[in-house]
């Protein structure tokens, strides 16, 4: 099994990420300075990996095309094929994603919860009732998700009006 870390420095804090066999495993969002340990020279998918991050934080990216690593749970496909579906700059109620699963809202904030992946598999485009902003795993909790939900609205409202 190889195995791989690099760290990205992103506005929102350093972000490690992990790579397990050629696919990129954890996205993982700081919440303090404090880095662990990482290479210099990460892997091939860890470069692209970064590269498509920085570039999605510039907003020139509104996607990623990653080899990821599979779901942990039965449920996990489906789970992650919803919430990927949530465009760039858009969001969607646990509630809805739960109707559209024939699952429940609390499955799908767990699911968001555990979410290996965030950003590239875009947790924080989900919200609660009333787009209510809810919990965040990653870095700053509340203050990470509204700034990316914030980030999203700025370079969406950006290409709309060129």
């Amino acid at each position: 099994m190889s195995q791989a870390r690099v760290i990205l420095n992103s506005p929102i804090g350093p972000i490690l990420l992990d790579a397990r066999d050629e696919r990129l495993a954890a996205v993982t969002i700081l919440a303090s300075r404090d880095l662990p340990d990482a290479r210099d020279s990460p892997s091939p998918l860890l470069r692209e990996a970064r590269a498509q991050l920085a570039a999605w934080f510039e907003g020139r990216l509104t996607g990623f095309d990653l080899p990821l690593a599979e779901p942990r749970t039965p449920r996990g496909p489906a789970h992650r094929a919803a919430i990927t579906a949530i465009g760039y700059g858009e969001t969607a109620s646990y509630g809805a994603i739960a109707r559209r699963l024939g699952s429940s809202p609390r499955a799908v904030g767990q699911a968001c919860a555990r979410n290996p992946l965030p950003i590239v598999i875009p947790c924080h485009r989900v919200l609660g009732a009333n787009d209510r902003i809810g919990h965040y795993s990653g870095g700053q909790g509340i203050i990470t998700k509204s700034w990316l939900l914030d980030h999203e609205k700025r370079h969406t409202a950006r290409q709309k009006g060129r």
